[in-house]
């Protein structure tokens, strides 16, 4: 179900909302193009039509005889995100880059011709948008981090670039039912990954949720088909209880003289999953499953009208929240309250000024330094545009030595997660992540104060530097100037993007003898787990494949990046170890070739299977793992012929291959062992029973990122109101891995127990 809306002015239920724009399909290129020119005319009649109708004649002739995987007219897709543009209420530039944002990446047409027909600044957008398409790298972290880079310069450039980008993913996703089911879950998990963050960020609350809903029905289709079906059932029931709650509020306030708005919607469907499939929840134990929005002219008017909903309905206890004297990072302004409706369900009231409405629905587009006015004059940039939007040049400056895993963690930190308000000495407000500690609040003041920092209090009283802050919180910081710096362990502390990047900049600028050597062992000991020496993985040959795989100019640099944490042993290791062992397996190819018929052939390892397992007594049979204990390299482990589906490896202390079990049916229990130099990784899992708290999956999930392990899932089950048990499936590539994720899960306040599963 889509977000709906209900307008006290015309008091009756839409069935399509006037807050999510339609996607036409029955009309012709011309009918969607003048439909365009029609949004446009509504908001701005004295827009640049001349220039929109050229951009749209030009990028029709451009892209002509192309055509989409739905077998349209290419032409349909950038008309169709110039519409979603104007319902931004977007300028004339904006509108003409959005028709024409494939014609520099997709026809001959060059920047240079767009400039000239044009303008040097659309031509720029356009090559802005153009820039962002994806390019292969090494892995998922390294390319995420890349996709992050390139937005976060083109919003610092000109923010116009990433809106039509994602306007243009909202429509791909759209019109994603004509992709392949691969592609599908592909382009939706990236979806989840890095646009919605970014509209989140920008606070584009209609963008974010529908991408949202559309990523949802690639990933989950059944659990969407089930809510889109439970809400379709009770659709008129719904809207029926929302118009009548709209008209009481409306009727309520007006008889005390306000001037109000009120709008009804009902939870979109991702924010509905993330509250029943994924807490186990029925619809029913939503406290906000509906919302009214009451949109009144001044700040007064808002907390006015908060006494007197709370006068005429009975608010539910903590649930409050004052986002007007608070706002969140994106510039969200309103006062929230939940209150007990006649009918005995709770709803959501969010109380806003027309002003912040705009902000709360457009985002940045409502405060556009290039928007223009009613009489097509260029206005002047909001005064809070600037300070509104410094974060993006903070959040570029922070990925200076970071390492990706540890760069997207911090950066999905700084974009999506609730932020915490505290005090400083003089009274001033200093805005953290949630969760974020003194640490954090140091390096928030300066760099110095962090770098010099040996002990913190709050609120008069001395804490440790692990302390999370809560809001309110007044926070003192003592610094000596003898200190020795930040400690290696603070980069594990610390939550905020910004510290841990000035904590790896002290470390770098400071500590560089010290780094080299670290990282001079670090990286031996991990040859020592592939069973490389350092010499060998160093020698002229191997030393330019390492260098060339890691970006670093000399080995010194490479220590120096690995002791201060910018780069990891375990990878610096994996890019020689693989070009070793193909230099090796080359070099015993070129000697049997030239083995004489007769000689003895050099010592080869026993044959194995494609898993890694040599089986005793048995040459090229099917062996698999068995999920009941899931084996890895490291692990004693017992073979068991199946039949039909080979030999099924077990961990020795795995229930199912007891000596019990053995004894039943020993002629079927075969000796099974791992082979030598195993390249693979294999799939592994890690149980942890923990006391229940809010933001244990997020801090389970950043203990994982300090592994070697690869997370594939974080499953939580809640037993009680007071315990969890969270299963994580990982691909690792030996039980060493698998040790040290239970070692820092153990670590994460609230785990009481971890284990292996075996059943």
């Amino acid at each position: 179900m889509t977000d709906g809306t209900v307008n006290t002015r015309e008091h009756e239920a839409r069935t399509t909302p006037d807050d999510v724009p339609s996607v036409p399909s029955a009309l012709s290129v011309a009918e969607q193009y003048e439909r365009l020119e029609r949004t446009v005319r509504d908001y701005n009649p004295q827009a640049d039509f001349a220039l929109i109708r050229g951009a749209y004649e030009f990028a029709e002739k451009e892209h002509r005889g192309q055509l989409r995987k739905s077998g349209e007219p290419y032409i349909i897709h950038p008309i169709a995100v110039a519409q979603i543009i104007a319902e931004l209420k977007l300028d004339s530039e904006s509108l003409a880059a959005a028709l024409l944002h494939d014609v520099i990446e997709d026809t001959p047409a060059t920047h240079e011709d767009v400039a000239r027909l044009f303008s040097p600044t659309v031509a720029d957008i356009v090559e802005g948008v153009s820039k962002l398409t994806r390019i292969q790298y090494d892995t998922v972290e390294d390319e995420q981090m890349e996709n992050f880079r390139k937005m976060l310069m083109a919003m610092n450039q000109d923010m116009r670039v990433i809106i039509i980008k994602i306007c243009d993913r909202l429509h791909n996703m759209r019109t994603m039912d004509f992709q392949p089911p691969v592609k599908q879950r592909q382009k939706s998990l990236e979806t989840m990954e890095i646009y919605v963050p970014i509209s989140y960020r920008l606070g584009i609350r209609r963008i974010k949720s529908e991408l949202e809903d559309l990523s949802l029905k690639y990933l989950d289709p059944i659990a969407y088909a089930e809510i889109m079906d439970k809400t379709e059932r009770q659709r008129d029931w719904y809207e029926e209880q929302m118009r009548q709650i709209v008209e009481q509020i409306h009727d309520y306030l007006t008889s005390e003289h306000i001037d109000n708005e009120v709008f009804a919607r009902m939870k979109h469907p991702y924010s509905i999953y993330r509250k029943t499939i994924m807490q186990n929840r029925s619809m029913g134990d939503i406290f906000d499953l509906f919302a009214y929005r009451v949109v009144v002219n001044t700040v007064g008017d808002c907390y006015h009208v908060l006494g007197l909903i709370h006068d005429f309905y009975t608010p539910i206890l903590g649930h409050f929240k004052d986002y007007i004297g608070n706002p969140k990072p994106n510039g969200y302004q309103s006062l929230h309250t939940i209150v007990m409706g006649p009918h005995k369900y709770p709803f959501e009231v969010q109380i806003r000024t027309k002003e912040m409405h705009q902000v709360a629905e457009f985002g940045v587009a409502a405060h556009w330094k290039y928007k223009q006015d009613q009489n097509g004059v260029k206005l002047g940039p909001d005064e809070h545009y600037d300070q509104n939007y410094q974060w993006v040049q903070r959040l570029l400056e922070n990925q200076d030595g970071a390492e990706p895993e540890d760069y997207i963690h911090s950066l999905k930190v700084d974009l999506f997660d609730d932020k915490v308000f505290v005090f400083t000495p003089k009274g001033e407000v200093i805005s953290l992540p949630a969760g974020a500690t003194p640490i954090d609040y140091a390096y928030a003041i300066h760099s110095d104060v962090g770098n010099k920092m040996v002990s913190a209090t709050v609120n008069h009283k001395i804490v440790p530097l692990d302390y999370a802050l809560k809001n309110g919180d007044r926070v003192e910081i003592r610094t000596s100037p003898t200190s020795k710096g930040p400690s290696r362990n603070w980069l594990q502390i610390a939550k905020s993007n910004q510290a841990r990047s000035k904590i790896r900049q002290w470390f770098r600028r400071e500590k560089r003898d010290e780094n080299i050597v670290n990282g001079r062992a670090a990286f031996e000991e991990e040859l020592k787990r592939y069973n490389l020496r350092l010499k060998d993985a160093t020698t002229p040959e191997f030393q330019e494949i390492l260098l060339k795989n890691t970006a670093y100019r000399s080995l010194e640099e490479l220590y120096a990046a690995i002791g201060y944490g910018a780069f990891t042993a375990h990878k610096a290791a994996m890019r020689v170890e693989n070009e070793y062992r193909r230099t090796q397996k080359q070099k015993r190819a070129e000697v049997q070739a030239e083995t004489k018929p007769g000689e003895p052939t050099p010592p080869s390892e026993p044959a194995r299977t494609e898993d890694g397992i040599v089986v005793g007594g048995l040459n090229n049979c099917l062996v698999k793992f068995a999920r009941c204990c899931a084996p890895v390299p490291g692990d004693e482990i017992r073979g068991f012929i199946t039949k039909g589906y080979g030999v099924s490896v077990h961990r020795a202390d795995c229930p199912n291959a007891s000596p019990e079990r053995v004894s039943q049916a020993p002629e079927r229990w075969v000796k099974v062992s791992w082979g030598k130099n195993l390249e693979e990784t294999y799939p592994a899992a890690v149980e942890a029973i923990c006391r229940n708290r809010r933001h244990l999956t997020l801090d389970i999930g950043s203990a994982l990122a300090d592994t070697l392990a690869t997370a594939r899932g974080i499953h939580i089950e809640v037993t009680d109101e007071e315990f969890a048990i969270c299963r994580l499936d990982l691909r690792v590539r030996n039980k060493e891995e698998v040790e040290q994720v239970m070692r820092k899960v153990m670590q994460v306040s609230g785990v009481l127990d971890v284990k292996r599963p075996a059943k």
